[in-house]
C-alpha cells in the first residue's frame, strides 16, 4: 500500500486555503452598496470578477474533496477513466487530478 500522506497535507492545505478565500469573497460580496451610482457600477464589476473567482474556488475545493475520499478508499493514484496508475510527477503537480496524462489530454 502507498503512503500518500505527503499528498494528503498538501491537499488539506490547499483546501484550507481555498476555504479562507470563499469566506472572504462571501464577506466582500455582502458589503453594503455604495449610494454613489458610479462607484456601484464599478463595484458591480468587482463583485462579478469575485463571484467568477469563487466559482473557480469551489470547483478546485470539490476535486480536492473527491481526491481526499480516493485517498480514504485506496484508490488515489489510479486513473478514474482508463484503470492505470497516474505517475507520481503528475501527482505532484497536480494532487487533486482523478486522470492520467492520456486520459486528461
Amino acid at each position: 500500500m502507498v503512503d500518500w500522506s505527503e499528498q494528503m497535507k498538501r491537499l488539506k492545505a490547499r483546501r484550507a486555503e481555498l476555504t479562507d478565500e470563499l469566506v472572504d469573497i462571501e464577506d466582500r460580496l455582502d458589503d453594503e452598496p455604495s449610494k454613489d451610482w458610479e462607484d456601484r457600477a464599478t463595484e458591480r464589476q468587482g463583485d462579478e470578477v469575485l463571484e467568477s473567482m469563487g466559482i473557480l474556488d469551489l470547483s478546485e475545493l470539490r476535486q480536492i474533496d473527491a481526491a481526499l475520499a480516493r485517498i480514504e478508499d485506496s484508490t488515489y493514484g489510479v486513473c478514474v477513466k482508463c484503470g492505470e496508475k497516474i505517475g507520481a510527477e503528475r501527482l505532484d503537480a497536480v494532487p487533486a487530478t482523478p486522470f492520467c496524462v492520456a486520459c486528461a489530454g
